[in-house]
């Protein structure tokens, strides 16, 4: 019997203390025990009691809306990867002028409890946030408080109305009294408590003079005091939430894809082409990993369907020797847990993985759930398909497309066989060492399906990595990452134009980053876009180094690294595609000739692990130009959040029309790097070596021809 098509209960390594316990929180600098957490300033762990109302509300004393991270209509939990900058964000607010703080309680998987106070926007929207990366993989709690901040509004009145020659006695002797209680205050550390006394004794003295106690007021050591030790009223606390935090491999990563039968593959004297196996396949690997990608995606490795076998570029009339596509998947030698007799054994993909392993390179499979009509699915559940009339199973189709060699599984027949099935499958397929999926036309399936499959082996397997490979509406494409879906594909093949660029990467890096991560690939088997069919060598360039800068998870096929750009007529997929026929590619011959883009891919992939502010996804930023083919961003991440312990600044400045030389200014918002506007600073073209002295507006000059993208090291000032 399968199990029961629900979720299963949110799990974490270990059960979570509840969030008003007090405990000493673990920080970077804790040698008690791991760091869990990396953030700004973190505050004294205290806890905090709602305040009891006469007549309850949903509506707190002071009111919280709209937390962030979160997904839309609550259903499931947000996303983050361990070592991801996560803005923790919500409104609040309260009648009059008096002022607020908030603070952020987050309790990891393991229970240690640490709190982090919100700044203001000043955005005029009540919004508030803090940045905080979480390190410990599992379900992290979090909740938002918020409180009357009695020292930051006595400060603010008191330094308008002193200035004023308003009330300034009433102001200093409220001020002695919140001094007072602060140094009161079980926890208060001695020398704060002197200060605090001795401010206070101060402010009582009638001799002072109004000047005097401006500078208690504007006393910075004591603004930071009450900063992290705030004076709290009026409490109000929001619900608890959840956030899951994955391994960082299911949101950072370069993806490099294969045919595993095409490594190897030697032309026979008859003309025909051998298939390469999985220990030929094995030699390509080093050469995979010198490029610097961290996962090697294989299409399906199991048996293919005989009957309907598709020939060469997708022909109904196959060849004696075609070996039909991947994804026509099973025949007499077995179906979605047996390994193609050509490629060889389990034993030898088992081998491979571990091979794959030793050169720092994790395998990704194809999971695509359909069948060959020779499957022996097909003879043992006919109840799995969809039955005609006329008695025959119908093709998978997209309309008026037929697709022969594969049927469709009919979820609503037998659904718990079905669901048990597949859990098998990816079941058995762990056990061989896999730990990413990449799901094939997932948005054909139930979606409750997928929120069952994935959740079901997650509970047990929490390192298994799913990824859609869904293009398709944006609802359903948002629906599969928000159901479970570590990674996404994306429109990115088809976003080319500078407009197109800067909607595309603000919305995946915004809109839905909570739940959806994108993987940036810049080309598939079935995926060649004009722009990659006419731009060149210089088209080839752009579109790589755009996907490895915008995003942290990229992936490319095989064959772009040799240009590979002469599609089918009539179709977006390239001439003789290798999903029907063996490919004989030089790789050694091509790189010896400098035709190969390979030393490219190379660099992209070093500066991305050089520079932790290319792992991640929330914090891009547009920039500006007066060309409208020339697409600005960056991405910085801060020293105290870097894992470095160091500040990180990447500038892109692409040229997106590969057919020219443009020139423009640029315009930079420095400030995001914290560089004054009209303020100096130097940078570093990290593909050239060149270095400059820029500032807030700068010329460049794009060549497509040459080097058509900058990206731009900010040197840091001490």
């Amino acid at each position: 019997m399968v199990e029961p098509k629900t979720p299963p209960a949110p799990t974490s390594p270990a059960s979570t203390k509840k969030s008003g316990s007090a405990k000493t929180v673990k920080t970077k600098a804790d040698a008690s025990g791991p760091a869990l957490w990396r953030s700004a300033a973190p505050l004294p762990v205290r806890p905090i009691a709602a305040s009891a109302g006469a007549h309850p509300t949903r509506t707190g004393r002071i009111p919280l809306a709209q937390p962030f991270p979160s997904v839309p209509d609550g259903a499931f939990r947000p996303k983050a990867v361990v070592g991801e900058v996560v803005p923790f964000r919500v409104t609040a607010f309260r009648e009059g002028h008096d002022l607020i703080g908030v603070h952020v309680r987050l309790t990891s998987p393991s229970g240690d409890e640490s709190l982090h106070r919100l700044h203001p926007l000043h955005d005029g929207f009540d919004h508030w946030e803090v940045s905080v990366v979480p390190l410990e993989q599992g379900v992290w709690t979090f909740r938002f408080e918020a409180f009357a901040d009695e020292f930051a509004t006595w400060e603010h009145a008191a330094d308008l109305k002193i200035e004023a020659g308003v009330d300034a006695p009433l102001m200093r002797e409220m001020g002695a009294r919140l001094f007072e209680r602060a140094a009161a205050e079980k926890g208060t550390p001695g020398p704060d408590r002197k200060r605090l006394e001795g401010a206070a004794a101060a402010l009582r003295d009638p001799q002072i003079a109004d000047e005097a106690a401006l500078t208690i007021v504007r006393d910075p050591e004591l603004a930071r005091f009450f900063q992290t030790r705030p004076l709290r009223s009026l409490a109000s606390v929001g619900p608890d939430q959840q956030l899951l935090v994955e391994r960082e491999r299911a949101g950072v990563g370069a993806w490099y894809e294969f045919f595993p039968r095409s490594e190897g593959a030697k032309l026979q004297k008859d003309g025909s082409i051998k298939s390469g196996t999985l220990r030929t396949a094995t030699k390509r690997l080093p050469a995979v990993a010198a490029m610097g990608f961290d996962v090697l995606y294989l299409p399906p490795i199991h048996p293919i369907g005989a009957t309907n076998r598709k020939g060469r570029n997708n022909t109904l009339d196959p060849g004696p020797s075609d070996p039909g596509s991947p994804w026509a998947i099973g025949g007499a030698a077995g179906g979605h847990d047996a390994v193609h007799p050509d490629l060889g054994t389990l034993a030898d993909f088992r081998a491979f993985v571990r091979a794959a392993a030793a050169e720092g390179l994790e395998v990704a499979l194809d999971f695509a759930l359909q069948a060959a009509p020779d499957h022996p699915w097909v003879t043992e559940h006919p109840e799995w398909f969809t039955t005609l009339p006329d008695g025959s199973i119908a093709f998978a189709e997209n309309p008026p497309k037929k697709y022969q060699d594969i049927y469709p599984i009919n979820f609503d027949n037998d659904p718990e066989g079905i669901y048990a099935e597949a859990l098998r499958v990816i079941r058995h397929w762990i056990a061989q060492g896999v730990k990413i999926f990449r799901v094939d036309n997932p948005h054909t399936k139930p979606l409750e399906f997928w929120e069952w499959l994935i959740s079901t082996v997650n509970a047990q397997e929490p390192d298994v990595i799913f990824l859609a490979e869904a293009f398709t509406r944006p609802a359903v494409m948002r629906g599969l990452a928000a159901a479970g879906f570590q990674q996404s594909y994306s429109y990115f093949t088809w976003r080319n134009t500078k407009e197109e660029l800067e909607e595309f990467l603000t919305s995946v890096s915004s809109e839905t980053a909570d739940f959806m991560r994108p993987n940036l690939f810049v080309n598939t088997p079935d995926i060649l876009t004009e722009y990659l069919q006419y731009g060149g060598r210089p088209g080839y360039k752009i579109r790589a180094a755009i996907a490895a800068t915008g995003a942290p998870t990229y992936g490319v096929y095989a064959g772009y690294e040799l240009f590979e750009n002469v599609a089918r007529p009539g179709s977006e997929e390239n001439l003789d595609n290798e999903k029907y026929e063996l490919k004989l590619r030089d790789w050694t011959a091509s790189e010896a000739a400098g035709d190969s883009l390979a030393p490219y891919l190379t660099r992209l992939n070093e500066i991305r692990r050089a520079h932790p502010a290319l792992r991640q996804l929330r914090n891009f930023h547009v920039q500006w130009s007066d060309d409208d083919a020339i697409l600005v961003f960056a991405k910085r991440i801060d020293a105290e959040l870097s894992p470095t312990g160091v500040a990180d600044t990447i500038i892109v400045v692409a040229n997106v029309d590969p057919h020219s030389v443009r020139q423009s200014m640029v315009h930079l918002d420095t400030r995001l790097w914290n560089v004054p506007l009209g303020e100096a600073y130097q940078v570093e073209d990290l593909i050239t070596g060149e270095q400059w002295t820029w500032a807030d507006h700068n010329f460049v000059r794009l060549d497509a021809f040459h080097e058509p993208v900058h990206i731009l090291h900010v040197k840091e000032t001490p």
